[in-house]
């Protein structure tokens, strides 16, 4: 019988990553280059690890957020600011092909593994730096997180209810939208040496992604003086668009981005007479009105199920969500066919599950091949491949540098 072929390798197989970073946005893009076959090795401070191993909850002193931050990794502990410490990592980086780090400006310069320092080890390093505000101008030094973007980028002026305070979101908004950002800055500029055989720096701010997503605030302030209040759930650009009750005590919601979908929201709650109001013609002139329309949508969903109100939406091809929690995130039909949740192995915690790679391939997919490791789990085997010897290993342990 002839054996099937080998799946090809991941289409980062045979990329090294040095990963220094800590909390959130680096360590996310390492993440997701891990992901798809680079080798990732994490290097943590032997005393003080990654803080993501003790955020949120754990079980049985393992931290959950870790083993997803930290999936496809190999860790290692090195003491940067010890000359040991210093003169490994430059070995480590004359193999690699990217380092994230995402110390303040001036760290890595004072302890004199700035760029001159790393190119001139591996002129092909790609170095991405991942600051709050970045390298240079009057709050680079600040310590920054994603808090502070969210709130410095406009993002929590317009999120909230009108009357309310500014919100911001319960999870890493601003971090998570920076991992994503670098993954795609670092792979630009490796793009970029394949054509000019240079590595180069990327300066990546935590404020700027953030801005990028909010759209043309920016451009609308420019030419028109505009500036976006809070509106809550409602959106100034079409409506209806809400979350509304259901008979049953949930909620679903509701977007009519397109006029045809509003179109047909209208007829299916039975109020096809606003369709000829000459307001509804334009999303924008339907906002204004938005009181009107989410009455008509609002009274129709209270009096009908979750399930009804999906399959009436369903069949009248117009557009709907159930609000979920992770509850039923895990359980979700669609979710389950795109295999977005799957189960890793865990030789702490037994199976898994997790947030799957973040996009299929089809010729070279991505995979989970182990969730976070413990602290430290790899620092032998990764100095080994590096070419120190076990009394370079023992020198090393002697100065505390790892």
């Amino acid at each position: 019988m002839t054996e099937a072929p080998s799946p090809p390798p991941p289409p980062l197989t045979g990329l090294r990553v040095l990963d220094l970073a800590t909390l959130f946005a680096g360590p996310l893009a390492a993440t997701l280059l891990g992901d798809f076959g680079a080798d990732v090795v994490k290097v943590e401070h032997p005393t003080r690890p990654d803080p993501s191993r003790g955020h949120g909850p754990s079980k049985d002193g393992v931290g959950l957020w870790w083993k997803l931050l930290g999936r496809n990794k190999r860790t290692i502990t090195l003491d940067l600011s010890r000359p040991g410490g210093r003169a490994t990592l430059l070995r480590l980086a004359a193999g690699a092909d990217v380092i994230i780090e995402n110390f303040r400006p001036g760290t890595l310069e004072k302890w004199d593994l700035g760029w001159p320092e790393l190119s001139a080890a591996n002129p092909r390093l790609v170095l991405a730096r991942v600051t709050g505000f970045g390298q240079f101008g009057p709050y680079a030094r600040r310590p920054g997180f994603g808090t502070l973007a969210e709130a410095l980028s406009g993002f929590a002026a317009i999120t909230g209810e009108p009357d309310a305070p500014p919100t911001l979101p319960p999870f890493g908004l601003a971090d998570s939208i920076a991992g994503l950002a670098t993954a795609y800055a670092v792979l630009t500029a490796l793009a970029a040496r394949d054509r000019t055989g240079a590595g180069q720096v990327v300066d990546l701010a935590l404020i700027e992604p953030i801005l990028t997503v909010l759209g043309p605030h920016p451009l609308w302030y420019d030419q028109l003086g505009h500036v976006q209040p809070r509106t809550g759930n409602r959106s100034q650009n079409n409506a209806p668009r809400n979350t509304y009750r259901t008979a049953d005590g949930t909620w679903v919601a509701v977007s009519t981005s397109a006029q045809s979908v509003a179109e047909r929201v209208m007829h299916l709650v039975g109020r096809p007479e606003l369709i000829d109001e000459p307001w509804f013609a334009t999303g924008a002139d339907r906002a204004r009105h938005a009181d009107v329309l989410d009455e008509a949508v609002g009274a129709w969903i209270a009096r009908h199920t979750r399930a009804d109100v999906l399959a009436a939406f369903e069949k009248a091809e117009a557009a709907v969500a159930p609000v979920q929690d992770v509850t039923d995130v895990m359980t979700d039909p669609q979710y389950a066919a795109l295999g977005t949740i799957t189960t890793v192995d865990d030789p702490e915690l037994g199976p898994l599950r997790m947030q799957n790679v973040l996009f299929r391939l089809s010729a070279t997919p991505g995979a989970i091949r182990w969730a976070g490791r413990p602290h430290g789990a790899d620092t032998e085997a990764v100095l080994t491949e590096a070419g120190l010897t076990p009394d370079e290993l023992a020198a090393l342990r002697a100065e505390g540098a790892l």
